[in-house]
């Protein structure tokens, strides 16, 4: 019953719903779109999440995984040494040539180290740190996970991107821009290729959207509670404009009458306005 009191008192005011549809739909095109004055335009807002995995083998030149005269303690040297590639991999250095293969600025990746019993917790890293203010762009930053698997010397890489395509690119970039780094590294201390730690992708990255149909419910939801605010702003100014202007002409009309008089018409005064909506 309040409800269709409060719509039809809104309805009398037509100029005030007419700036709400307007204030409600501005609202709605913002969240979705940036508005651009020169050249005047719209540019489409990143509010999609894509995501993509893949996984790296660490082996040596004379693959360990076919030998089979190869013993479990090998397997575990490979699984330190697959451990300590992660960490290398989150290091500022690596970030830098993951960014280049991935072609987006080094300052806009994060990436998160493989954790493990003895570290539980992400150490915090010079150009890598998180702030509260990350919130407001999340689906503008490229993220980076790397997760290293404590019984064989596999890494599984997990990147978080505006796009899903840009998803794939980062996973694929990360396991080419470690290889690079490495590569880099052997040159410079000349350490032979049969000597050299082996990257071995399987299978390239595959990406996926997973917030899909996100840019309606954000425009819907933001039309709603912009039209719900501005509505209830409007009745209440109306409602303030309506009272002051009751009391003014009632003690334009009653300025001989008695305090009690006076507050006895005003009080009905308001009841037969109050009637009226």
């Amino acid at each position: 019953m309040q409800l269709g009191i409060h719509l039809r008192e809104l309805w009398r005011l037509r100029f005030g719903v007419v700036l709400i549809l307007l204030l409600s739909t501005f609202a709605a095109v913002w969240v979705c779109y940036r508005i651009e004055l020169s050249p005047p335009g719209l540019k489409p807002r990143s509010l999609e999440l894509g995501t993509a995995s893949t996984r790296v083998l660490v082996d040596t030149p004379k693959s360990t995984v076919l030998d089979l005269r190869q013993g479990t303690y090998d397997f575990e040297s490979l699984s330190n040494r697959a451990l300590l590639l992660g960490n290398v991999m989150a290091g500022l250095p690596v970030r830098e040539y993951i960014a280049r293969r991935a072609d987006i600025p080094a300052e806009a990746l994060r990436v998160s180290a493989p954790l493990t019993p003895e570290f539980p917790r992400a150490i915090a890293e010079a150009g890598n740190e998180k702030h509260t203010s990350d919130i407001l762009r999340s689906t503008n930053q490229y993220r980076l996970s790397i997760r290293s698997n404590p019984t064989v010397p596999v890494l599984d890489v997990y990147t978080q991107a505006p796009t899903a395509k840009a998803a794939e690119q980062l996973a694929n970039a990360a396991v080419d821009g470690l290889q690079d780094y490495l590569n880099s590294v052997a040159s410079t201390q000349s350490i032979d290729d049969d000597q050299k730690v082996q990257l071995k992708q399987l299978g390239r990255a595959r990406g996926a959207v997973i917030n899909d149909g996100i840019g309606i419910q954000v425009a819907l939801l933001s039309f709603l509670v912009v039209f719900a605010a501005s509505s209830a702003a409007v009745l209440f100014f109306a409602r303030v404009r309506r009272g002051w202007k009751l009391v003014d002409e009632l003690e334009q009309s009653d300025e001989e009458i008695g305090p009690q008089a006076y507050d006895h018409e005003l009080d009905a005064a308001f009841r037969r306005d109050v009637e009226r909506v």
